[in-house]
């Protein structure tokens, strides 16, 4: 019995080309290509214009693979139509980000965290970096786990040394984030 959620199809909209063939499903849109290697303990069907992913009920944990490979499927539909988007904020005196190319073409940021050196973070490919001011980053690409993951990476960036800290705020953060600041030690 699989849940709710992962019985439902994944709709498909016109101009997203969908392929299942040697247990990879590739779908296609405007935005770019996106592939999808399938677990035995999943099948899944394209017909009329909707992904249909169900549960080999003779594996174990079946049910849950088939729902998570539901998610990702909507989230690679969705990727190669919209895309993703993760922005970040650079918060503290002097925090600074610079776009540039590195020597292979692909985007790479030049961050002045406050350090006696300036850190350097290229993107991987399928990441578009973005900055509209100095202390905005916009990550964006197809694939939902990898826009994330390089948004992680960048709020991680020294170790973490540089993720907001609670008295002052200072750091780097997602452009969403709340961050609960302490009050300091009275006298």
């Amino acid at each position: 019995m699989s849940s709710r959620v992962g019985r439902l199809p994944i709709e498909v909209p016109k101009g997203i080309e969908v392929r299942i063939a040697d247990n990879v499903v590739v779908i296609k849109g405007a935005k770019g290509e996106l592939k999808q290697p399938l677990n035995q303990a999943v099948s899944v069907v394209f017909e009329d214009q909707q992904i249909k992913v169900s549960a080999n009920e003779s594996f174990a944990n079946a049910n849950a693979i088939a729902g998570t490979t539901r998610a990702i499927l909507q989230n690679h539909v969705k990727g190669v139509s919209e895309g993703f988007v993760k922005k970040l904020t650079l918060v503290g005196v002097g925090y600074r980000a610079q776009l540039a190319k590195s020597p292979d073409g692909r985007p790479m940021l030049n961050l002045t965290l406050g350090l006696s050196h300036p850190v350097t973070f290229t993107a991987p490919a399928g990441i578009n970096l973005a900055s509209a001011s100095f202390t905005e980053i916009e990550v964006s690409g197809l694939d939902r786990q990898l826009v994330g993951q390089v948004a992680a990476d960048i709020r991680g960036i020294c170790g973490g040394l540089r993720s907001p800290e609670p008295y002052k705020g200072k750091g780097i953060r997602y452009a969403d984030e709340v961050i609960i600041l302490k009050e300091t030690k009275k006298k």
